[in-house]
């Protein structure tokens, strides 16, 4: 993290610097479609955040809100970018209860015993249908 500064650091080039994305360009999607707030309010991507800024961001199946401790434009590795931001208590303790719901949920496509026929099984649905309208009733 060379380049730290108080001015403030563009939305979507700190969210790809604190790896919350990938890609800079998939923070900025996020952002337009309305997964990305700054202090309550839908931010754009070129928000220019300062340290104690909350974000929220809706990356499925789990919110997060964190607090931005430091600046940076730079890309780092895990350790210094989980420097950057302080995750709030009331969204550890959210995610938490997420993740034991679906650890103890049931999976509803699990359930299903029949889904979307292979193309080998259409195959032969069409071959059996095709065949099936030939032999049909006998006149």
């Amino acid at each position: 993290m060379n380049e730290r500064s108080n001015d403030g650091v563009r939305l979507d080039k700190w969210l790809w610097a604190a790896r919350f994305y990938k890609t800079r360009s998939l923070a900025a999607h996020a952002i337009e479609a309305g997964r990305v707030h700054v202090n309550g309010a839908a931010a754009k991507a070129s928000r220019n955040l300062k340290p104690g800024d909350l974000v929220m961001l809706r990356q499925p199946p789990s919110h997060r809100t964190v607090e931005v401790l430091a600046l940076s434009q730079v890309r780092g590795p895990a350790p210094q970018a989980q420097l950057l931001y302080a995750e709030t208590t009331q969204s550890q303790h959210a995610r938490q209860e997420a993740l034991q719901a679906r650890r103890f949920g049931v999976e509803p496509a699990l359930s299903q015993e029949q889904g979307r026929p292979t193309k080998r099984d259409r195959r032969s649905l069409v071959d059996w249908q095709r065949w099936s309208a030939v032999l049909g009733p006998e006149e």
